[in-house]
């Protein structure tokens, strides 16, 4: 992954590091900014001047991209590329085999940087007078119900741990559960966050949230820690170790669950580690806990995303449904039809 701050040209540069040092967005969230946006400059130089840019894609240069260069974009310019990415965009760079075309949310999350972008630039720094993209149209995604285990699947999940590491995979297994932490929140996670009955978590955009541990949590979180051997230097403090003494890598926490959903006779192409936050929030609503409560537990900054997930297997629905007097009405058959039988 190329570094944006020897990468990008200045106006993106700045625009970058405003977001990653005012905004507090993630490393991650920042190097997603840059891809997308760099992607754009290189797309609007080709389209612009296809003869000199006839190549690869990912070969143009975009150093010389600056504010008289972004200043001239417009929204058919705009939609054009959202044209290329939804039929001609590779959905895997640098694989010989891939299909074409993104998908709306991929597509509208590079809208979003765009847009990032040119607010940016009129209200923040007041480089440009107008936004050209002020009016620009999100493209519209398709809602799709999370998916998520049920109560007997989590507990035959949960069952199926074993081997060398099984204490701290099953307290892994049971924060994500229980918690519904985001797997980049649980690797970042520390010993000295743990406060007796409260879990000290880091959020997106460095929010801290506090959640409370059932007992679940701290009779894993204490068998685990029994086991933990002590390191020295920059993971001291790391509450979920590698076999090389690191924080655990995604991919690392990824595959542990993938091998214990295996393990547990579970689908592990359909469900991942992120379901698990989604069977959290699930079993939390269909056992009581209001939708308010859930969205601090998630740490969702707005409400609506947490209300996805009353759509799924709400009881109170099904009460109504069956409450209703013609829940129990039966067809009949026709007179004549009974008489020719």
């Amino acid at each position: 992954m190329p570094d944006y701050r020897t990468s990008a040209p200045p106006i993106l540069r700045e625009f970058l590091s405003y977001h990653e040092i005012i905004k507090s967005h993630s490393k991650a969230t920042v190097d997603e900014y840059f891809l997308d946006l760099r992607n754009f400059f290189r797309y609007l130089k080709q389209a612009r001047n296809p003869e000199r840019y006839h190549g690869d894609l990912q070969e143009v240069d975009i150093s010389d991209v600056d504010l008289s260069f972004v200043s001239t974009v417009t929204v058919a310019e705009v939609y054009a590329y959202m044209t290329y990415l939804s039929r001609e965009r590779p959905r895997h760079q640098n694989s010989l085999r891939t299909e074409y075309g993104l998908n709306a949310a991929s597509r509208a999350r590079k809208i979003m940087a765009i847009r990032s972008f040119y607010s940016y630039l009129t209200t923040k720094t007041h480089q440009l007078k107008e936004n050209p993209v002020r009016d620009l149209d999100t493209p519209k995604r398709k809602k799709s119900l999370p998916e998520y285990l049920t109560l007997d699947e989590s507990l035959c999940l949960l069952d199926s741990v074993e081997g060398k590491y099984q204490e701290r995979d099953y307290c892994m297994l049971t924060l994500f559960l229980n918690c519904g932490l985001r797997i980049s929140e649980l690797i970042a996670l520390n010993i000295s966050d743990i406060q007796g009955e409260t879990l000290r978590v880091l959020g997106k955009g460095n929010k801290v949230r506090i959640l409370y541990l059932n007992d679940a949590c701290r009779e894993a979180i204490r068998a685990y820690l029994a086991v933990r051997h002590p390191v020295s230097g920059k993971y001291a403090d790391a509450l979920f170790l590698s076999a090389r003494d690191t924080r655990p890598s995604r991919s690392a926490v990824h595959a542990m669950v993938k091998r214990c959903l295996d393990a547990a006779g579970l689908d592990s192409r359909r469900y991942s580690a992120h379901k698990l936050r989604h069977t959290a929030a699930t079993l939390m609503l269909q056992n009581g806990v209001n939708l308010k409560a859930v969205q601090e537990v998630l740490g969702h900054e707005h409400l609506n995303t947490t209300e996805i997930y009353t759509h799924i297997d709400n009881e109170g629905l099904r009460v109504a449904a069956k409450a209703t007097p013609l829940s129990r009405v039966k067809r009949e058959k026709k007179k004549e039809e009974q008489e020719s039988d």
